[in-house]
């Protein structure tokens, strides 16, 4: 039986030992028995390689003019090292594709990660509340976009990111249970409670069809049980599925 090449991808003895200190760690503090004190993180653009980890998608996936990019800033004295989401919608069609009747939208999420001896990587969220990130937005209609390890490969859970502060800097609480089903952009009934065992990916996408620049930076996301930072609430989701309503393009 030959391997196939993704399990003998570089780096698997490091992902495997990485794995292994992670459950040792739940098995040494009895987290496992009990809900998770320590926040857990999933994506920190402090590390350049997590920007290489991730991929971009735009209506130009399917000829339309929208652009996405994202990039890594470093550190500066007035702002963290954070990844630099940015580019153009455009709401053109294009010329030579009749089927594609609607465009204006552009994303990003993490790669698929690699296998360790353990198996597929996936996140396991079920011991968390929120889902947390660091964020400054210029204020359009972005989304927080959740895959699982579905049925329905296709299936997308999302939830609006709601920046209180555009322009600046600040730490934005997502309760997980608030997040609403997807599939190509349509609401999905009815609605089934997300897989928070097995989380394959996160990212964000923009979806208001107002064309022009934007820009949109985040330093880390991760999972938690805490309002960490003081004056922080909780974004618990009440109209979670109105503000989903009307998304636009597939986005896996």
């Amino acid at each position: 039986m030959r391997s196939s090449p993704r399990w003998l991808a570089p780096g698997l003895a490091k992902r495997s030992l990485d794995e292994f200190k992670r459950f040792a760690k739940i098995a040494l503090t009895s987290e496992a028995i009990r809900a998770p004190t320590t926040p857990f993180s999933l994506l920190d653009f402090s590390d350049p390689e997590t920007v290489l980890d991730c991929k971009t998608m735009s209506d130009a996936d399917v000829g339309g003019y929208s652009s996405a990019h994202l990039e890594q800033i470093a550190k500066t004295s007035s702002q963290p090292a954070h990844a630099h989401f940015h580019g153009s919608i455009s709401t053109d069609l294009p010329r030579n594709r009749p089927q594609v009747q609607r465009t204006g939208y552009a994303g990003w999420r993490n790669k698929d990660r690699l296998a360790t001896i353990f198996g597929k990587s996936l996140w396991d969220l079920d011991p968390y509340t929120y889902l947390a990130m660091r964020v400054k937005s210029d204020g359009r209609k972005y989304f927080v976009n959740v895959q699982t390890e579905s049925i329905v490969y296709t299936d997308l859970h999302q939830h609006r990111l709601h920046a209180h502060k555009p322009g600046e800097w600040e730490t934005i609480f997502i309760e997980l249970n608030a997040f609403v089903r997807t599939n190509h952009g349509e609401v999905v009934e009815p609605q089934t409670e997300m897989m928070r065992q097995k989380i394959r990916t996160v990212g964000v996408s923009l979806t208001d069809r107002v064309p022009g620049p934007f820009e949109l930076a985040i330093s880390r996301i991760w999972a938690s049980n805490h309002l960490e930072d003081e004056g922080i609430t909780a974004d618990e989701g009440k109209h979670a599925a109105r503000d989903v309503k009307g998304h636009v393009g597939p986005l896996q």
